[in-house]
């Protein structure tokens, strides 16, 4: 039974912006954007992911999820649960509403996405159900289910380096021993069926002598 493990990743957003309302500042944005490719993860063996509408779904309406800074659990800025933290599935994505704390860290941060210093997102999730193919010669991973631990906006975003890289290079190599293995099982198939041809050939010949 395969283990599942946290994942870290960047997927591709459309804007993180403050916004003021009456109660004060809020960052939003879209933290994943449905049907759009991420860029080309891997490098020796190179492949892409998606994000399928619903993904989010279960996640969001049963899970106690964070909004942190930089995924560190020591600078929170809202939780669902708290109704500091809004998530939704919208047309374009995971849309975000974090309503964040009157503090300076939680200030300076704001400070930094107004200036733009500060422009992405990332997730920490959990792949409940996916789907590895090849499209144009492409391998491609398919998000379809996860279980969401936090939304982060990011200094950087993650990289294939880091453990959800290796974590994600770990079900690429098995998707592709899985091809290798029916490749090898259908070369053999047409071996066994040349060889019995040749076979049924020479009884044929023999015969007739």
């Amino acid at each position: 039974m395969k283990e599942n493990k946290k994942e870290i990743r960047m997927l591709p957003l459309t804007e993180l912006r403050i916004a003021d309302s009456e109660s004060g500042s809020v960052i939003e944005g879209h933290a994943a954007v449905f049907d759009s490719w991420s860029e080309t993860l891997g490098s020796i063996f190179p492949f892409k992911e998606i994000v399928r509408k619903g993904a989010f779904n279960e996640s969001i309406g049963k899970d106690d999820i964070r909004a942190l800074f930089n995924h560190d659990p020591n600078y929170v800025l809202g939780r669902n649960r708290a109704g500091t933290l809004e998530l939704v599935e919208d047309e374009v994505g995971l849309k975000v509403r974090i309503m964040p704390p009157d503090t300076s860290w939680a200030r300076d941060i704001q400070t930094s996405i107004r200036r733009g210093d500060i422009t992405q997102m990332s997730i920490g999730f959990i792949v409940k159900e996916d789907k590895w193919s090849t499209d144009k010669e492409m391998d491609i991973r398919e998000i379809k289910k996860v279980q969401l631990f936090d939304v982060s906006p990011v200094t950087f975003p993650a990289y294939t380096a880091t453990d959800v890289g290796v974590r994600a290079m770990e079900e690429y190599n098995g998707y592709k021993a899985e091809q290798r293995s029916k490749e090898k099982a259908a070369d053999d198939a047409a071996k066994k069926a040349k060889e019995k041809a040749r076979l049924k050939n020479l009884q044929i010949k023999f015969k007739n002598l």
